[in-house]
């Protein structure tokens, strides 16, 4: 197995939504907002090349909004993930599976794209199977009215339409071996059925964190966003984690993070705080 982490571009959320009740005196010390109130976020992916599979996790906003979409989140290099693509030696054509954490548009976008005649959508991966999960999948096709603007049905029911989408089964909150080496692991706060991939590589567990823990600024308990449909769930299911993680010495590899790839934790009188930062390079190679 080898893993690359491929940044899709970056992009402006407002600083309150991400951190709900948290005061912006405290949040800003960690993720400075401009005077729009509104800070920097990443969209990483992570690509896995394992046996004859190349497996993508989550793919980014895309390409295929109009101007008026990208300026609410000043989205900035649309184009870079076809670009690390190719600099790595492969094509969108080349991969196998796409996992999608979840169906909101910052994670899933850019899996369907523009058609050649711009007159329909496709998959931007055309050899792929696409992974999701059946109470998830539901929840986005029949969205509740907080969810609705981030459950864009250009991004989800041409996935359906291709017949290249898959259900990985939920039972209970993890599902063991969803690829070789590799377990979903399912959380409810943010959204219904969130999928977090575990990874087994070299001795260690990434866990790639999605929505659950955002940056490493939402490491404290009560720091939890204001998008999360059920924060009270997302509190305790943090709890569950990071104290799993402690124990067991997870690498949490970060989405969204602008400054932050990974981490380590450590246990602290305050509880688990941050240990250690780095790149996947940094501790691999």
């Amino acid at each position: 197995m080898t893993i690359h982490s491929i940044n899709t571009g970056n992009f402006k959320l407002d600083g309150g939504a991400m951190f709900g009740v948290v005061p912006k005196s405290i949040w800003n010390k960690t993720n400075p907002a401009d005077t729009n109130n509104m800070c920097d976020w990443a969209m990483r992916s992570l690509l896995i090349e394992q046996d004859n599979q190349l497996i993508l996790i989550d793919t980014g906003i895309g390409n295929k909004q109009d101007d008026k979409f990208f300026g609410h989140f000043y989205l900035t290099e649309t184009d870079l993930f076809e670009q690390k693509l190719n600099q790595l030696g492969y094509t969108k054509a080349d991969i196998t599976d796409v996992f999608l954490t979840h169906l909101h548009f910052d994670h899933c976008g850019g899996a369907i794209q523009w058609n050649k005649n711009k007159t329909g959508f496709e998959p931007a991966f055309t050899n792929a199977t696409y992974w999701s999960n059946e109470q998830h999948w539901q929840w986005a096709v029949e969205p509740n009215p907080r969810e609705k603007a981030s459950f864009l049905k250009e991004n989800i029911l041409p996935i359906q339409e291709s017949g290249q989408l898959k259900f990985i089964s939920r039972t209970g909150n993890i599902t063991k071996n969803i690829f070789k080496d590799i377990d979903a692991f399912f959380v409810d706060g943010h959204t219904e059925s969130m999928m977090l991939p575990k990874i087994a590589y070299q001795g260690k567990t990434i866990v790639f964190m999605a929505d659950l823990l955002p940056s490493v600024g939402h490491l404290p308990l009560p720091y939890i966003m204001g998008y999360d449909t059920r924060p009270l769930i997302t509190m305790s299911e943090k709890l569950l984690f990071l104290d799993e993680a402690v124990e067991n010495n997870y690498i949490l590899f970060f989405e969204h993070d602008i400054v932050n790839e990974c981490c380590t934790l450590k246990q602290t009188d305050r509880g688990v705080r941050l240990d250690q930062t780095f790149t996947l390079k940094d501790i691999f190679n």
